[in-house]
């Protein structure tokens, strides 16, 4: 009988991880837990199988790449300063017979950069097209742009978005194309930024109108 409640207790050892969202340049947290657990190492490997950590011991010479706890329940390990490159599943291992594994999928979040409005020079004459463009890169997933003229929301916008060079990030843009009317002059037109990197505090460029 205590040998069978014995494989028992190891049959209810498997690791816990949380999938973990970061933004570029912040810190992600890897958790591993194991509820009941008799000596056993654990372990976490990053996407390219490399052992990061085992118990307490670091085995890749990174020094974003810390020690937060080591017990025999729990592997918490911290990677500070996180490129995209850092993204991917991570793998926490318990090392039973058979070996048991469990993933955490960390997500790195890209910053989009403050957007610009181009296409305007001043003044602009009556009657006359105009065509503003706001564009924003860096951003991952690709960011979302909306217009406002004097606080209204412009609907009807093109919308634009490219692979940057890395392959990682977006360069998104967004064209207003519309006639200048002389109830424009003086009216503040911006274009808005919104992403999930950004603490819901959108980034915003403004460019006031001016028509003759």
């Amino acid at each position: 009988a205590a040998t069978k409640n014995k494989v028992k207790g190891s049959q209810g050892q498997f690791p816990l991880t949380q999938n973990v969202t970061v933004v570029e340049g912040g810190t992600a947290n890897l958790t591993c837990r194991v509820d009941q657990n008799d000596n056993t190492s654990l372990q976490w490997s990053n996407p390219a199988q490399q052992t990061l950590y085992f118990d307490d011991k670091k085995a890749l010479r990174d020094n974003r790449i810390e020690l937060v706890r080591a017990s025999w329940h729990e592997l918490s390990i911290s990677v500070s300063d996180v490129s995209l490159s850092d993204e991917g599943q991570y793998t926490c291992s318990l090392f039973t017979m058979p070996v048991k594994t469990s993933k955490a999928f960390l997500t790195v979040l890209g910053v989009p950069e403050k957007p610009q409005i181009s296409g305007f020079t001043s003044p602009v004459m009556e009657g006359e097209r105009m065509q503003l463009t706001c564009k924003t890169s860096g951003s991952k997933p690709a960011a979302d742009i909306r217009w406002f003229k004097n606080d209204k929301e412009i609907k009807d916008v093109k919308y634009l978005k490219e692979e940057d060079a890395n392959r990682r990030t977006f360069t998104v843009s967004s064209t207003l194309d519309f006639r200048a009317d002389r109830s424009d002059d003086g009216a503040v037109v911006s274009c808005r930024v919104d992403h999930e990197s950004l603490n819901s505090t959108p980034q915003i460029a403004r460019q006031v109108l001016e028509i003759h």
